[in-house]
């Protein structure tokens, strides 16, 4: 495993182009646009302000910056270098901005959510979309870039809109059974919407795409409800994360519940292996690995020692967003495994067997997980921690990394490079690129490792 050496940056705004062969990152007003093979600066940008957001179009030939304090978006061209554009919201304001699918159109949400304003940089036209509802996902489109779902809220009811990405014609519209509409979500098939309610009402529903209901569940009532929602690959699976601690697997077919998965405590299942990150490890260098294995061998743990104690976080209940639930799932790029967190046992990763529907390993780190991602092309898990440690999980085994550098190098977040060879590790003001080695000297690591197969 190598690094590249260590690059400015501001406010964890780093990304891979679609295509793979750009990485555009944020220096404060400047934006830095490098070759992902050589990490040469191709383009350096100048905005007015300081970068607050920024988005490649699906082609990878321009970049949106977005500055919110000014109401400003400025996009820039990779082919035409000296072409530039210029959006200023003005008095309306600017609190969100993305790209339509065929990058080629805007979409700038207005403070207070009184609008989306649409505008075509072919054709310089300007189209408006009222009652945009506040919530925190309230725009999806489907993977083929056909269609457009927005939530809306107007006479204290919500609604969705399907639009048509290629002229924006409102293709449906029509009234959710929510009091008040936290998400939306397209199947990646583009067939399904998932659309669920506030964390005070557990209820999630799923339309068609001609806008009938398909189905409607509910877990429990008078509790808090759901926290997080993440479909499959496939789309053959939706998984619902709840403040119960609890992660509910729904079906394709006929929408019920198959399964359940708790996040207890303890793992009382020999079976199951348990990853825990030690205080100290011996010195073998980069890449030494700090996970020791809960047992030597395949066969189960004696009597007295099948049972393992998980860090625990008491929640403070009588305030607002609780640190209690499940708070990040992730599904792996074949649909195979699920990825958990219970943001009440915050240093613990619960990794899910969806072919056999249960636990399959669990690892315990020594500092709350901040974030992990799934290999773009396999089963194979990065997490990290705010540390100076990278962690890598596959069904082989686990390993952690030194990242190195001068002083320590805080990974706040990562992203995968869509090959799954490398990854940029973000910290606060800085960040890397980790290059990884062939799967075959990793699942070396792993067997070293003594995590089993």
């Amino acid at each position: 495993m190598n690094f590249s050496e260590v690059f400015k940056l501001s406010s964890l705004l780093c990304k891979f182009s679609p295509d793979g062969k750009y990485l555009a990152s944020c220096v404060q007003y400047r934006l830095v646009v490098r070759d992902v093979n050589t990490l040469q600066i191709l383009q350096l940008y100048t905005c007015l302000d300081q970068i607050q957001h920024i988005e490649w179009s699906a082609d990878s030939l321009f970049i949106l910056c977005a500055m919110y304090k000014r109401g400003l978006v400025q996009v820039w061209s990779l082919e035409q270098p000296e072409w530039h554009c210029k959006i200023d919201e003005g008095s309306a304001g600017l609190v969100a901005s993305c790209w339509s699918p065929d990058g080629r159109h805007i979409l700038n949400t207005t403070e207070f959510h009184l609008r989306i304003t649409v505008w075509s940089l072919c054709t310089k036209s300007v189209s408006y979309i009222k009652y945009p509802k506040a919530c925190l996902q309230g725009i999806t489109f489907t993977r083929d870039g056909r269609y457009m779902a927005l939530a809306e809220r107007r006479d204290c009811k919500d609604y969705v809109s399907i639009f048509v990405c290629s002229d924006w014609q409102l293709l449906r519209h029509f009234d959710t059974d929510t009091q008040d509409l936290t998400g939306i979500e397209w199947a990646p098939n583009g067939c399904v919407l998932a659309v669920w309610d506030t964390c005070l009402e557990y209820k999630i529903l799923l339309y068609s795409l001609d806008g009938r209901l398909l189905s409607t569940y509910s877990a429990y009532e008078w509790s808090l409800g759901i926290k997080s929602v993440a479909w499959s690959p496939s789309s053959q699976f939706l998984a619902v994360g709840s403040y119960d601690g609890k992660v509910r697997i729904l079906n394709h077919v006929t929408w019920k519940m198959i399964t359940e998965f708790g996040h207890p405590a303890a793992i009382n299942d020999p079976k199951i292996v348990v990853y825990k990150e030690a205080e100290k490890s011996p010195q073998l260098g980069l890449g030494c690995l700090s996970f020791p294995p809960p047992r030597a061998g395949a066969g189960p743990l004696p009597s007295s020692e099948s049972k393992f104690s998980l860090q625990t976080l008491k929640p403070v209940t009588d305030r607002a967003n609780p640190k209690i639930g499940i708070g990040m799932l992730a599904f792996s790029p074949d649909s195979y495994f699920l990825a958990t967190r219970n943001d009440n046992i915050p240093n613990a990763v619960w990794v899910w067997d969806i072919q056999k529907l249960r636990l399959f390993a669990v690892l315990e780190q020594l500092s709350p997980v901040r974030a992990f991602q799934w290999d773009p092309q396999q089963p194979r898990l990065a997490i990290c921690t705010g540390g100076s440690r990278l962690y890598l999980w596959s069904p082989a085994g686990c390993m952690s990394v030194q990242v190195p550098g001068e002083g320590d190098f805080a990974v706040l977040s990562l992203c995968w490079h869509l090959s799954g060879d490398s990854m940029a590790l973000l910290s606060k003001d800085h960040f890397c690129l980790c290059f990884l080695e062939t799967e075959a000297v990793v699942g070396t690591a792993c067997r070293q490792l003594g995590g089993h197969t």
